[in-house]
């Protein structure tokens, strides 16, 4: 390992999924995750969610001290936005805008700032691999100002050159739970191994992001991944113990 790998990197950010409830569909363990995280991603209507889950969660989030983040997606309640849905990228703009600034109006409610945009599921995944989406979603971010969170990878250097040229901020994530491919990509869900099940090996990989901003990849392979933040999952239970022993774990380093 260089000596740029083996020095300490800062503590990553937690970031998880939430206020992703609908009506008396209950979806998640926000009440339990919200004190162990430091960024919210909030649901705004389009895949999960609804006014007042949305306005219930930011108040959680205020409770707590932790940053709010806008997490739109495609249209999709039926597939919970993991469907990924043709559009124009004036309608890809047009429905981040629409997203972002229902949930910024209830931030703005309650008097607190929306600090960051997350796509979701398969908005997520087709901006990352289809830059014309990306365009489209940047362009939407530049309209309210706000930082973009992108999944980090071996080189991030033509996001960073999009990004720029409509002067919007982008935050890196890593995921706790995920295997990667050996271009830096997240495994598909199709294969038998995209899902970390074992909790020591998802705490491996997070102090492996931590310390040294490198990942193993399913194929053995390591690749330096340069991240700001790492996003977990509060589902269930356990799922809640994993994340505060991620927290324990970062904190001692």
């Amino acid at each position: 390992m260089s000596a740029e790998q083996s020095a300490k990197k800062p503590t990553l950010l937690l970031n998880c999924d939430l206020g992703e409830s609908y009506g008396s569909w209950k979806m998640g363990e926000d009440e339990e995750v919200m004190p162990w995280i430091d960024l919210a991603n909030i649901a705004c209507g389009f895949h999960a969610s609804d006014p007042s889950i949305m306005h219930s969660t930011i108040r959680l989030a205020i409770e707590h001290k932790v940053k709010i983040g806008a997490h739109p997606s495609y249209h999709d309640l039926q597939g919970f936005g993991r469907r990924s849905i043709p559009h124009s990228s004036e309608e890809i703009t047009q429905l981040v805008i629409y997203q972002v600034g229902a949930l910024k109006a209830l931030c703005d409610f309650e008097g607190v700032q929306l600090e960051y945009i997350k796509p979701h599921g398969a908005l997520y995944n087709d901006m990352m691999r289809d830059t014309s989406v990306f365009h489209a979603i940047c362009l939407a971010a530049s309209s309210f100002n706000l930082p973009l969170m992108v999944l980090a990878k071996p080189d991030n250097q033509n996001y960073l050159d999009i990004a720029d040229q409509y002067d919007v901020p982008l935050l890196f994530e890593a995921f706790a739970d995920r295997s990667y491919t050996d271009s830096g990509s997240l495994a598909p869900r199709s294969h038998p191994n995209a899902v970390l099940k074992n909790s020591d090996d998802i705490v491996n990989q997070v102090m492996e992001l931590a310390k040294f901003g490198v990942v193993h990849t399913l194929s053995g392979n390591r690749i330096n991944l340069d991240a700001d933040t790492l996003c977990v999952h509060g589902d269930n239970p356990e799922s809640i113990a994993l994340i505060q022993r991620i927290r324990r774990a970062l904190t001692q380093g």
